[in-house]
């Protein structure tokens, strides 16, 4: 590396991601907590030159997945091989630059994984405990956490999970549950005794205590270093580190028979296992050598398991170098709320895809603007517009077009002359040679959105530097001027094409071709003579377009459909009020009537006052339904239930002799009740 002292003696830089689940596609809290910052840093190591492997690949064990198998009455190999397809495609298509994107589901994964549990087994790493657990007596099965749910003991959710309350975020036992039954049968569990095998991290303690909180309190992250330190602090527990399921990397011990290897035990070895596919024999080096900088880009949802039990299991083995660095990211929200795949709250990255074609870097643009790096961020859609219109086309966007424009206009589409330079010219290059080492180390310190500031003020200065030139008026009286001003312009315009790159892929690769750019490493930036005099170039396409409110309207539109969706399928029955006796019941007189006249009550928004035939002369009555019927009108002729002796009362100074009967929809709308036919005014309902 250029900048970080530290960092010079590493010969190669191994880089995972977090493993997304092949339950269902990524969406943007995943990109924008991993996905987009690992890429950046991967793709900015590469311009510097340096060797690197960035390790990507598809969970494919662990409940959720037989989970939504058994919804969807299909296998669990059907579920991940869909899944993991869309992902795949869908990282590519962002510019994700994997060096391997491979799966756990795969025979060399699956012994990979094997082998790692065997050989901490025969080294006496591992313990051997027996506990009871909740075991469904008709499915014949013990039940993982997901598979029990109940009352929650904190706020009477019913239809809380064995490991976590949805409706309060709170982490649970299953035996913490009120009046627990099975997912698979409906029935009530039992506890049955079963033996697991344990890693354990009570042992680890004094080490993870040393490496985590002496070594790296000054440079992991806050939010990382604290939440280990919480963990350690409370005292660490042996972790089991199988399960009894029939998906997922096999137990390979003959005791051991309908157990897997527990997801979080087999996934992160999935890094190992990718790395043998990818590097055949030579992967050795980039896991066990010295010289190897090991960084995890995660969730804050997985800082415990890549910083202290990951960690436990490679120093387990003894072999392993541990990681550097884990920079994990905060939640990203969207429109102010969770995002929830089970509520479908969400921005799926393959509908974007869909949805903007071409536009790939105008939402890595906006997710590392708005990466939630500290603390929990918010994505918007009109946010995502402000991002495109106000910054990448009237910002970036602008000054290349313009000086390639002017260049073509002026000088026939060909470097000019940088002639002699002025105070603003020298002033202006200096200050342009001062962004690779800016925009560097914010990268290195994984402040990309820092970094990514950065690299658009030097956007800004080259529209400043135009703006206080104005070459469009030098070239009749100063053509030579003119050519060194353009010179200059064009020069930052090649200097945007290598620092952009990490961030903004697809405009670094339309830059190189307008400019007929060679290849350049982050060496190559800062310089005033990135493009050479003389060289010809493309005449000039827009970099961006702007986005309407009539494209931005679509997607908050989708999401109010889904807010509502959500809403109905969230709503319940009131609970039924005390009993009465049916001699109560038969005193009400329920009867029908035709409406006559509808109007709204002068003065009262909420009142409408209807005047009824009701086969005895005529009755009015008020009622509260206005906001659902805004054209009251319309219900002339509709026959309405009423309740015919109740006491009459003054509302708005309007008699009402009786109640008009409505219902409440599930989306909070109350619906008048009405007779499914005709019938004669005054019936009685009964």
């Amino acid at each position: 590396m250029t900048y970080t002292e530290k960092d010079k003696n590493y010969a190669r830089y191994t880089v995972t991601s977090a493993l997304p689940y092949a339950n269902g596609p990524v969406h943007i809290g995943h990109l924008a907590g991993v996905y987009v910052p690992a890429d950046i840093y991967v793709r900015y190591l590469r311009a510097q030159g340096e060797d690197v492997m960035f390790i990507g690949g598809s969970d494919e064990h662990g409940v959720p997945i037989t989970i939504k198998a058994r919804k969807e009455g299909v296998t669990p190999q059907d579920i991940v091989d869909r899944y993991h397809k869309i992902i795949k495609e869908s990282f590519a298509e962002l510019g994700i630059s994997f060096d391997i994107y491979s799966r756990t589901s795969t025979k060399e994964h699956h012994e990979t994984a094997a082998e790692y549990f065997d050989n901490l087994y025969k080294a006496g790493k591992l313990i051997e405990k027996t506990s009871m657990q909740y075991y469904d007596e008709e499915a014949r099965q013990f039940l993982a956490d997901r598979y029990i749910t109940g009352t929650c003991p904190h706020c009477g959710n019913e239809h809380a999970y064995g490991d976590q309350c949805e409706a309060c975020g709170t982490s649970l036992n299953a035996t913490d549950l009120i009046n627990p039954k099975s997912a698979l049968s409906g029935s009530k569990p039992v506890l049955k005794e079963t033996k697991h095998w344990f890693l354990p991290l009570d042992k680890d303690e004094p080490w993870l205590r040393q490496w985590i909180l002496e070594g790296h309190k000054e440079d992991w992250k806050t939010n990382v270093y604290g939440q280990c330190k919480s963990w350690i602090d409370a005292g660490l527990q042996p972790r089991a580190v199988t399960r009894d399921l029939d998906w997922g990397v096999k137990v390979p011990l003959a005791e051991a028979a309908g157990k897997v290897l527990y997801v979080w035990f087999d996934a992160p070895i999935g890094y190992i296992s990718f790395t043998k596919q990818l590097k055949g024999n030579d992967w050795e080096k980039w896991w066990k050598d010295k010289d190897t900088k090991l960084v995890h880009f995660i969730g804050k949802d997985n800082i415990v398991f890549h910083c202290i039990i990951f960690p436990s299991m490679l120093h387990a083995d003894g072999s392993y170098i541990l990681p550097a660095n884990v920079p994990a990211n905060e939640f990203l929200n969207l429109e102010g709320d969770k995002i929830s795949t089970s509520r479908n709250w969400a921005v799926w990255l393959h509908e974007y895809l869909r949805d903007f074609p071409g536009k790939q870097d105008v939402l890595r643009y906006t997710l590392c603007a708005n990466a939630p790096e500290t603390k929990d961020n918010d994505f918007t859609w009109k946010d995502f517009q402000l991002k495109n219109n106000s910054e990448l086309v009237a910002i970036l966007g602008n000054f290349v077009n313009r000086t390639l424009v002017l260049t073509h206009k002026f000088f026939e589409g060909k470097v000019p002359a940088q002639g002699n330079l002025t105070d603003l010219d020298r002033q202006t290059i200096d200050e342009m040679a001062t962004y690779p080492e800016k925009i560097g180390r914010s990268i290195e310190a994984y402040r990309f959105r820092e970094a990514l500031a950065e690299m658009m003020n030097l956007a800004r200065l080259g529209n400043k530097y135009l703006t206080e030139t104005e070459p469009w008026k030098l070239f009749k009286t100063d053509p030579e001027r003119t050519a060194t001003v353009l010179n200059i312009a064009l020069q930052i315009c090649g200097n945007l094409a290598v620092l952009c790159a990490p961030f903004l892929p697809f405009t670094a690769d339309k830059m190189h071709r307008m400019l007929n750019l060679p290849a350049k490493g982050w060496q190559d930036a800062g310089r005033a003579d990135i493009l050479q005099e003389g060289l010809a170039i493309d005449k000039p396409e827009l970099l961006f377009e702007q986005i309407d409110d009539a494209t931005i309207e679509v997607q908050v539109n989708r999401l109010l459909e889904t807010k509502r969706q959500n809403e109905l399928n969230a709503w319940q029955p009131a609970s039924v009020k005390p009993q009465v006796a049916f001699d109560d019941f038969g005193k009400m007189d329920i009867r029908v009537g035709t409406v006559l006249e509808c109007s709204k009550v002068p003065k009262a928004d909420k009142l409408l006052q209807f005047k009824l035939d009701d086969g005895m002369g005529g009755r009015t009555i008020v009622s509260g339904i206005a906001k659902y019927y805004p054209e009251p009108e319309k219900l002339v002729g509709m026959q309405v239930c009423f309740i015919a002796n109740f006491e009459p009362r003054k509302l708005k100074g309007v008699v009402s002799e009786g109640m008009i009967l409505s219902a409440e929809d599930r989306d909070g709308r109350l619906v008048l009740v009405t007779p499914s036919q005709l019938v004669a005014s005054g019936v009685n309902v009964g």
